[in-house]
């Protein structure tokens, strides 16, 4: 069937849509839509004229039925009415859509092109209204999480896998980043949310909503030459004699700071220690009898042979591991993840709860 691609100032007989479709895109015709032989034109423009769904349902339940009171009694509406509609709709697009015999009802070509269309048209309704459905209920989208290491031991695990078992669908962007890179992007909207060894400091970070997810100890970690090798415990006044093995204070400020209360002069920055980005370098590097490594208890679960964890006398409590995201974010992936969040780990539910009520 031959159409005529009608653009702005443009009118092009074509052999067919495809061909019509093909045109606008190679010549960059922001084309209108397409006149047919029998003049039916088929538009956004007639569509903004008053065209609703339910037209096209009459029209498509008159296709089907072949008879006006059979589709009138499957809409469950009146006969005179769906009369009425089907007349507008064709006065609206200027073209006859049925004859009307004796015998029936039947769709004429131009009908038949419309209701082609008009299938196609409600099918991609109903998929819209579905897909936006579950985008609102976070069951798609995006996710972007930064988490330092450790978090991997014990709290993501459980989180992360079941929130991807319950939301197969939000596709997931997970980098591993140091507290202070990860709070930065948050606070920039690189990111949704974070994991991170105490509350995201810096410029921007009152903007924030930050509650503690789990909390953990200090434990050292040594080679198996090491004289500390073999003892339950060490003490602090004997780490102060030790090289030490710790994350970078540029990377992890709420943790050194602690360990500089801690160590006093023999603390990170004030004497001689090596810098290691995550725990599975710091327990190398102890391997490899470079010093003594510094860390969470979780830690204890990235052990590797060679290596002996020593809890730390007194005990030390270390910055609680938070989870952070920006205040006025309104992701529903992002809700649904809190939503997770608060199922596995009863503290976050009451901080939540709390910061809502602020």
């Amino acid at each position: 069937m031959s159409v005529v691609l009608i653009g702005e100032g443009v009118e092009v007989l074509m052999a067919s849509e495809q061909q019509a479709d093909d045109m606008a895109r190679t010549r960059d015709i922001p084309h209108i839509g397409f006149l047919y032989p029998s003049g039916m034109k088929i538009d956004e423009a007639s569509v903004a004229m008053g065209m609703e769904k339910r037209h096209l349902r009459y029209a498509l339940a008159l296709a089907e039925h072949r008879h006006f009171g059979r589709a009138a009694a499957a809409l469950a509406i009146a006969q005179p009415p769906l009369s009425k509609q089907i007349a507008a709709l064709e006065r609206e697009l200027e073209v006859r859509l049925f004859d009307r015999t004796a015998h029936g009802v039947w769709p004429t070509a131009a009908g038949e092109v419309f209701l082609t269309r008009a299938r196609r048209a409600l099918c991609e309704m109903s998929t819209a209204a579905t897909e936006a459905g579950r985008a609102a209920r976070g069951e798609t989208g995006q996710l972007r999480m930064g988490f330092i290491g450790s978090a991997l031991l014990e709290l993501l695990p459980s989180v992360l896998g079941r929130f991807r078992r319950d939301r197969p669908d939000v596709r997931l962007e997970l980098h591993e980043m140091s507290t202070a890179s990860s709070a930065a992007a948050l606070i920039d909207g690189e990111l949704d949310v974070t994991i991170t060894r105490g509350v995201p400091r810096g410029v921007g970070a009152e903007g924030l909503v930050s509650v503690a997810v789990d909390r953990d100890h200090l434990v050292a970690v040594v080679g198996s030459a090491h004289p500390y090798a073999g003892q339950a415990k060490v003490s602090v006044e004997q780490l102060k004699h030790q090289q030490l093995i710790v994350a970078p204070e540029a990377e992890e400020p709420a943790t050194i700071a602690r360990l500089r209360e801690l160590l006093g002069d023999a603390a990170p920055g004030a004497g001689a220690v090596t810098e290691a980005r995550d725990l599975h370098t710091i327990i190398g590097l102890a391997a490899c009898g470079v010093g003594v490594g510094l860390g969470p208890a979780r830690m204890r679960a990235a052990a590797r042979a060679g290596t002996w964890v020593c809890d730390v006398e007194p005990r030390v409590e270390l910055p609680e591991l938070v989870l952070s995201f920006r205040a006025d974010d309104r992701s529903p992936a992002l809700a649904a993840f809190l939503d997770t969040t608060r199922k596995l780990c009863p503290g976050v539910r009451r901080s939540l709860h709390e910061r809502s009520r602020q």
